[in-house]
């Protein structure tokens, strides 16, 4: 059993843990990643680093951002890439006591900037494009005092250099209520929310993810999110780093996560559905096999059961396939094995019961409550629905953090006060069954508020996610609440042609006809591919769905007479370009005037071209790049800014 879960290591910080295996077992190897070039055989090249060597660094680099003025207490922002050097970071930032503010890029960069400059941060560590980023935006980086840049291929090694031949003191000592770090939702139903999580509250999540998951003969884990990557350190495992780009797992190549998983004898391997279902389908495919491979940890979306079916058709016989339900003011809350998933309950996403996430994860108690928009400020003995009700899921427990940072209106809306101890309202709604087990069926905010009642996204399509040839579907609405308008738009399988869709559409009809969840059902729309989140591929944007199936439906965001005559001015002015043989050269303002025009009919249409494309995949139009382009260099932004800010009909 590994250190984080045996007696008084319980309340051991993460950097005093990684201390003690370095004492320890300093030959034991702690991270392995890659080196940047190929091997003989023209896989990727790695290299290793031993537990001495990396607490080394950690200390050593912690002595360097001492110098460099970030101390106890410091908020400090890291846009660094994810990978080795992160985790050195994380470690040295946490022994030194001062505070990293962990932001996703994949949100954005005007809210990443946004959630940066309220958190009001201190220090600022990043790769040179990042600093590029606060020169040209300082307002979100007024309060930093201390700068260090991290030069490109040159790693850590100025930091600890620097820090070398400092006073190297041991991990900073800090009670459980202190902020360790904070970590920003990723804001796919809301704005997003600045999460304290504190010493004792990481030290929760450690526990609940080494006692829910793993045993003592797993050593060594692949990471591709790099919160876990410190909890193996603090175990002890010794964590594999793939060659991929942590920021969008969808894109990561499953040839190469099964080079780094055989190669190294990778036991356990914690990941979003995204990478699992293109890993589990490349092994199926090539019949490679991973006989090192024993835990599969899940997390950021659920797990369906065929997903949970594909990965243990080819993990060995003895392996277990976990589905780890919880969020980032709550990790984990519940899991579930898939043998127990796909032995009982894995039919009750057809049946319209939701999704099981399993039963509360170790030192965490789930109850449901009403579902309703306002704050609860604290518990009462009626706030709790009966057994099989669906209600909203709330959680407390050591792993659940006790609020947001700065953020008073968040913890109104999400915090109640129970005597000594706080509920987390996750904002998902679900219900428990006889055995204990929590069912999911989807966002409070996602709820589709029809005049007969609440439609619940996740419960509803697993009713039609059932159909051989569909891929998933989402259910949106549009319309004012209590009135609102239900469409399941529907993305079908690669192998599934258009053709197909008029019989599949009257199949869809029969299924949600044949439940009394989905018969209020009666808009059904294909969808080329359902816009996502980028942190983990998996989250549909619902709110971009519901503003798309709306202008399917009733053309409301068909181009007016204004956005017709405001498209008639780039028009004219390719027009005016066109007549260039017509115009007389020896007129001053004509000539300047053609010269105007072609620099913004040219060059500023063609500048507009990228954030063109970035709006259509966002969109998930399904329009092809070079369409897109050739559109945006017709009527440069006149075609595509209406696009923006929130969509009609989505979610409040």
């Amino acid at each position: 059993m590994s250190a984080t879960v045996t007696g008084t290591a319980r309340h051991t910080s993460l950097p005093g843990l990684l201390a003690r295996h370095a004492a320890r077992t300093p030959g034991r190897t702690a991270v392995v990643h890659p080196s940047g070039g190929r091997g003989p055989s023209g896989s990727p090249a790695y290299t290793s680093v031993g537990y001495g060597d990396f607490a080394a660094r950690v200390t050593a680099c912690s002595a360097g951002l001492r110098a460099r003025g970030i101390g106890p207490g410091t908020r400090t922002a890291l846009l660094v890439t994810p990978g080795a050097d992160l985790l050195v970071l994380v470690f040295a930032l946490l022994h030194t006591g001062a505070v990293p503010v962990v932001v996703d890029p994949g949100m954005g960069l005007g809210r990443m900037l946004d959630c940066i400059r309220r958190v009001g941060v201190q220090a600022f560590v990043g790769v040179p494009s990042a600093q590029l980023l606060r020169r040209l935006r300082p307002r979100a980086f007024a309060g930093v005092k201390s700068v260090v840049t991290l030069p490109r291929g040159g790693g850590l090694g100025e930091l600890t250099a620097l820090g070398a031949d400092r006073p190297q003191p041991p991990p900073h000592a800090c009670g459980p209520d202190d902020v360790a770090l904070i970590g920003y939702t990723t804001g796919s139903t809301g704005p997003a929310k600045p999460v304290e999580i504190t010493a004792g509250m990481l030290r929760g999540m450690a526990h609940g993810v080494e006692a829910g998951h793993f045993t003592a003969e797993m050593t060594s884990t692949l990471v591709t999110m790099p919160l876990m990557g410190v909890f193996d350190l603090a175990a002890g495992r010794t964590v594999v780093v793939p060659r991929m780009n942590m920021g969008r797992v969808g894109a990561a190549d499953p040839r190469l996560l099964t080079d780094a998983i055989r190669r190294f004898g990778v036991h356990a391997v914690f990941a979003s559905p995204a990478l699992l279902g293109p890993l589990s389908a490349h092994l199926a495919d090539t019949g490679t096999r991973v006989p090192s491979l024993r835990l599969v940890v899940s997390g950021g979306a659920p797990v369906s059961p065929g997903l949970m079916r594909a990965l243990r058709a080819v993990l060995p016989g003895d392996a277990r396939v976990f589905s780890t339900y919880g969020s980032t003011e709550a990790l984990p809350v519940a899991l579930v094995e898939s043998r127990e998933a796909l032995a009982g309950p894995a039919d009750g996403p057809a049946a319209a019961l939701g999704v099981c996430v399993g039963r509360p994860a170790p030192g965490a108690t789930v109850r449901t409550i009403e579902v309703g928009d306002g704050p609860i400020p604290s518990w009462t003995p009626g706030l709790p629905v009966a057994e099989g009700e669906i209600g909203e899921i709330v959680v407390s427990g050591e792993a659940v953090s006790p609020r947001y940072f700065r953020s008073p209106w968040a913890d109104a809306a999400h915090k109640i006060q129970d005597g000594g101890r706080r509920w987390h309202r996750t904002g998902d709604v679900g219900w428990i069954d006889g055995e204990g087990r929590i069912w999911f069926c989807g966002r409070k905010s996602h709820r589709v508020r029809t005049a007969h009642g609440d439609l619940h996204t996740v419960r509803c399509e697993g009713v039609f996610n059932s159909h051989p040839q569909v891929q998933r579907t989402a259910l949106v609405g549009f319309g004012p609440h209590g009135g609102q308008r239900p469409v399941l738009c529907v993305e079908l399988r690669p192998d599934t042609g258009p053709g197909h869709w008029p019989r599949i559409e009257r199949e869809l009809r029969a299924l949600g006809a044949g439940n009394p969840v989905t018969k209020g059902i009666e808009d059904f729309l294909p969808h080329p591919g359902f816009p996502v989140d980028i942190r983990h591929n998996a989250k549909i944007r619902r709110e971009l769905l519901a503003g798309w199936a709306e202008d399917r439906l009733t053309g409301s965001r068909r181009p007016t007479a204004a956005d017709r005559a405001l498209r008639a001015v780039p028009l004219l002015g390719w027009a005016y370009l066109a007549a260039w043989p017509l115009l007389p050269w020896d007129h001053p303002a004509l000539t300047a005037l053609w010269w105007l025009d072609a620099f913004l009919s040219v060059v500023v249409h063609a500048l507009q071209i990228p954030s063109a494309l970035r709006r259509e995949r966002e969109l998930a139009t399904g329009r092809r790049p070079w369409a897109t382009a050739a559109l945006t260099m017709l009527f440069g932004a006149t075609r595509w800014r209406r696009h923006g800010g929130r969509p009609k009909g989505a979610a409040s």
